[in-house]
């Protein structure tokens, strides 16, 4: 008999428990950057210097950051279900506690992309992109990021992840930014759903069973409801 699917939907929280800091925590400021001067075209354009250069401590204070437990927990779980992860985070922490299913919305810190080219995306073995980098095209390299503003081209097969979907976890985030928050939309109607949140909106969606935990504790309730599930 095939695994079932655990469709994963993870967000900040997770990621803030390995000291990986987010925007929203600081309305809207982020590293005490407006998030629109170093997250959009437009900053881009202005201050490509100063985009290059927060990303670069963004990427290097990730490589200094280790998985937590929620991370190694999702990665555990694929000794019994298929799991698939779509996260919202751009750092590498899924992958580096286990995952081999990710699928990241908004871009990832570990690469790099051409500016005159989207499709050229380049992995990365170091910490910094610098003015004069250059695509095999010759245009400046940018972070691999998407944007405010930006089309979200993962947003496709995310949806037909979360269409084959068994169960389906939210962890870490609120489901607040669109076009993400609308995944949930397309989880089958069989789908059974959990969340992990902290501060769990009052009116959230229906048939949905919450753990009112941060990720690393609601983790291990949420690996042992699971489980029996499976087994029943």
């Amino acid at each position: 008999m095939s695994r079932k699917t655990l469709l994963v939907l993870s967000g900040a929280g997770v990621s803030a428990e390995s000291g990986i800091r987010t925007f929203r925590e600081s309305n809207g400021l982020w590293e005490n950057h407006d998030v629109m001067e170093v997250a959009s075209p437009e900053g881009w354009k202005r201050n490509r210097a100063l985009v290059l250069d927060f990303y670069n401590q963004r990427r290097k204070q990730a490589r200094d950051c280790q998985p937590n437990a929620a991370h190694l927990a999702l990665a555990r779980l694929e000794q019994h279900l298929q799991v698939k992860i779509i996260t919202q985070n751009v750092d590498d922490l899924h992958e580096r506690a286990g995952s081999s299913s990710v699928l990241h919305l908004h871009g990832e810190l570990r690469k790099a992309q051409s500016t005159l080219d989207p499709k050229l995306v380049y992995d990365l073995d170091h910490w910094e992109i610098k003015e004069g980098d250059k695509c095999e095209k010759g245009s400046q390299l940018r972070p691999f990021i998407v944007w405010f503003g930006e089309a979200v081209p993962m947003m496709y097969p995310a949806m037909e992840w979360m269409e084959r979907a068994d169960f389906v976890l939210i962890i870490g985030t609120s489901l607040q930014v669109y076009p993400a928050a609308s995944l949930i939309d397309y989880a089958p109607a069989h789908a059974k759903k959990y969340l992990i949140d902290p501060n769990p909106p009052g009116s959230y969606l229906r048939s949905v069973e919450v753990i009112p935990e941060p990720a690393t504790v609601g983790i291990r309730r949420f690996e042992e409801m699971i489980l029996r599930e499976i087994e029943s």
